[in-house]
């Protein structure tokens, strides 16, 4: 009977303590997700609609369509004719960087955001600030070529990212359009 006892103590109710506490572990977490996970879908959409809006102000609503190009997960056209909107990312130092472009219906760069949250702070995130992006606004998309943009010094894989994330906007932004 001790040895039955041992055997419980010692081995078998550690395991079932552990598989309880991970069970209303796991439910917890569950619980937690159902009810922040459309908080924070909803945040998000928020939040690029701001970005949206402040890349295109004369927009009033957008219109999403559909690309065949790999690294592009948004082309947005606005409803009233304002331009096009293209989201696309590329692989940098340490994660994805992501262009946001907003494309005039001429086939200019108007504005675009960088986001490159994985890169090396203070030397690869500088592709998100003015120095970098602003160097786009007016380009052609039809002639851009990398040569044609200042890199950001120290940051070879984070500048060579961003300029493939805008190329991948720009060939998506002309499949929409035709071109």
């Amino acid at each position: 009977m001790k040895a039955k006892n041992i055997l419980w103590q010692e081995t078998v109710k550690p395991v079932v303590v552990l598989l309880l506490i991970c069970l209303i572990s796991g439910l917890v977490l569950a619980a937690v997700n159902s009810v922040t996970a459309p908080i924070i879908a909803a945040n998000e959409e928020a939040q690029a609609q701001a970005t949206y809006s402040a890349l295109l102000p004369e927009a009033d609503h957008f219109s999403e369509l559909s690309t065949t190009v790999d690294g592009v997960t948004n082309v947005l056209k606005a409803d009233n004719g304002a331009g096009y909107i293209v989201v696309a990312a590329a692989r940098g130092y340490k994660g994805d960087v992501v262009a946001t472009v907003a494309f005039d219906n001429d086939g200019s760069i108007l504005d675009l955001s960088m986001t490159a949250a994985d890169e090396t702070v203070g030397i690869g995130t500088k592709v998100t600030e003015e120095d970098f992006t602003g160097q786009f606004s007016g380009m052609p998309a039809e002639n851009f070529a990398y040569g044609d943009v200042d890199a950001v010094s120290n940051a070879t894989y984070s500048s060579k990212a961003a300029v493939e994330a805008i190329t991948l906007a720009i060939q998506a932004y002309q499949e929409v359009r035709g071109n």
